[in-house]
């Protein structure tokens, strides 16, 4: 019931995200978008925890086996996603990359990624996909000559190493960084790229990652479990009901 509630809460935030957004953006970066991700894993969850709710509450099996079947399925695809993940770690680094290319093609598109992308950039203290010269990609930051943009070969100011005491902050700080080497850009803006700092992340936060895998796993392994004991349960009271309406029909019990 709580993560029905949860579900539809997200839904509802999603919808929200998206119609505040103008519609040109919006289909822009539709593939990137965080507001379709929130819909997209509402939806799915508030199927999911309809047919666990209502099939408990009706003790109805059609929709108690299909509740167990989906949390398998979603178990099962968690499980295949970690293996695949760490088998193949090149091709997963190199979709890691692809995503984060392009997020930053689509930027300034979007309010919410872009706000995701500097959240990002100043929590791992990092600047584009491998390096700061990736924000080359974006039509705003593009260091070419026939670039109209004032932020022609700029970084967003996410990239921008802290300054103490800061009471504004200085959102023209990477003005033309990209135009400079990594050892000069270095005194101003992270030089770094958030793909290798992700990894490195997720290398040196492994016991974590592994705990927070086992806290998703428990619950839908208990649901799996529950769900299919309260089937049987089901099917026993069944058949108790049938064998009772046979003996009551029997002219000699």
């Amino acid at each position: 019931m709580l993560f029905w509630v949860i579900s539809m809460v997200m839904v509802a935030v999603g919808v929200y995200a998206r119609l505040m957004k103008h519609a040109e953006a919006a289909l822009a970066c539709l593939a990137v978008d965080p507001a379709i991700l929130l819909i997209v894993v509402g939806v799915l969850m508030f199927l999911l925890t309809f047919c666990g709710c209502i099939g408990s509450l009706r003790e109805n099996i059609c929709l108690l086996q299909t509740f167990s079947l989906c949390l398998t399925a979603v178990f099962l695809l968690q499980l295949a996603a970690g293996i695949l993940g760490f088998v193949f770690s090149d091709k997963a680094r190199g979709k890691v990359s692809e995503i984060i290319n392009n997020a930053i093609v689509h930027y300034r598109d979007d309010l919410d990624l872009q706000n995701l992308i500097d959240f990002g950039q100043k929590k791992f203290s990092c600047c584009g996909g491998i390096s700061y010269k990736d924000w080359s990609q974006n039509m705003y930051f593009n260091c070419s000559e026939d670039n109209p943009s004032r932020e022609r070969c700029s970084v967003p100011y996410s990239c921008c190493l802290p300054t103490p005491d800061q009471a504004v902050i200085n959102t023209m700080c990477g003005q033309g960084m990209q135009a400079f080497d990594y050892v000069e850009a270095s005194k101003v803006i992270y030089t770094n790229g958030c793909i290798d700092k992700l990894v490195n992340w997720i290398h040196s936060n492994l016991f974590l990652l592994g705990g927070v895998a086992l806290g998703l796993a428990i619950p839908q392994l208990v649901g799996i479990l529950l769900s299919q004991i309260l089937v049987n349960q089901i099917k026993d009271q069944i058949k108790l009901q049938l064998y009772n309406q046979q003996h009551r029909a029997d002219p000699w019990y």
